[in-house]
């Protein structure tokens, strides 16, 4: 008897809608209907009460850095980036990075903002301080 993997590299489901969202330059979370909680990263039940009903709605992008990392790199391997944890105002904590400034101006407190990126045909929600560094 042999055992088949399921493939999971393809993403299905909220992510995939999430991904497609993304892809066209949308960046969505998702809210629960049952105890209005905000959801992020997407699912398909609600992580605080377990409803099954989210629907998705678009952030206004504001949000806090919570905290921060640099990731030291050669320059010929694309130099050093910054990753960080940042709190939206709607109340969920996502992982990404503030670009536009460099790694070591970003702090804890920073007030930043969402934008969508295309890289690699891929869409990715980054960050731009709302601050001087």
């Amino acid at each position: 008897m042999t055992a088949t993997t399921p493939d999971t590299s393809a993403p299905s489901g909220a992510d995939q809608q999430y991904r497609q969202a993304l892809a066209q330059g949308k960046f969505q979370i998702q809210r629960c209907t049952a105890c209005h909680q905000a959801v992020f990263y997407p699912r398909m039940i609600c992580p605080h009460c377990g409803a099954p009903d989210l629907r998705w709605e678009s952030p206004s992008g504001r949000g806090t850095v919570y905290s921060t990392t640099v990731v030291r790199r050669k320059a010929d391997a694309g130099g050093d980036y910054n990753v960080a944890l940042i709190d939206l105002e709607e109340g969920v904590r996502m992982m990404s990075r503030v670009e536009g400034i460099p790694p070591d101006a970003v702090h804890i407190g920073m007030a930043v903002r969402a934008e969508v990126r295309q890289q690699q045909d891929q869409g990715l929600v980054v960050f731009v301080a709302q601050e001087a560094a």
